[in-house]
């Protein structure tokens, strides 16, 4: 039987997670991954500030969603993959790229394949990349600053995608019509 995380609503949040609770519940409505993330004030806090300053970066939405799909596809996230297609949808980002990114296929442009290509390269090879692999990203039409931001998603989605692997977050209802499961390796 798997031991149950905590899931915290503004009652029973640590007095330091409920103030940053009530804001990203009224945005987000019930939420199981803050919930859960509630149990650590400076988790909660930091996730919040890393997710800011990621939908802030140059990147466009479709972009955005790229970083974070990859990044959630790859460590097979139950919970944000069905979360970021929600946000997807939400931010106009087509289902062609949302679909291709779910399915692990194509995208629509190569452009989008080298961003997948370079965050799945910074996600295995932990942050290393060759030369030619800079040189490759950089010839798609990414900057340098680029690089960084790709390093900053990392840095958002490995906290979100953890904490749901630990806590075995249920899936909110909002997210139940984008069930998925990892496709065969290609």
């Amino acid at each position: 039987m798997p031991i149950e995380f905590p899931h915290h609503d503004l009652e029973t949040a640590p007095a330091q997670s409920k103030p940053l609770l009530k804001q990203l519940l009224a945005q987000s409505g019930p939420n199981g991954f803050y919930a859960v993330t509630a149990n650590s004030p400076e988790t909660l806090q930091t996730y919040n500030d890393l997710h800011q300053a990621f939908s802030a970066s140059s990147f466009t939405n479709e972009e955005k969603t790229v970083v974070w799909q990859t990044i959630n596809v790859e460590n097979e996230c139950h919970f944000c993959v069905l979360a970021h297609t929600y946000m997807a949808k939400a931010m106009k980002v087509s289902d062609a790229v949302s679909d291709a990114l779910r399915d692990e296929t194509r995208l629509p442009t190569a452009k989008l394949e080298a961003l997948r290509d370079f965050t799945l390269l910074m996600l295995r090879n932990y942050g290393h990349a060759s030369d030619a692999e800079i040189a490759a990203f950089l010839g798609a039409g990414y900057t340098h600053q680029n690089m960084l931001e790709v390093v900053l998603g990392l840095a958002q989605k490995t906290i979100s995608n953890y904490v749901n692997h630990l806590a075995r977050t249920p899936v909110d209802k909002q997210y139940e019509n984008y069930a998925w499961t990892k496709a065969e390796q290609h």
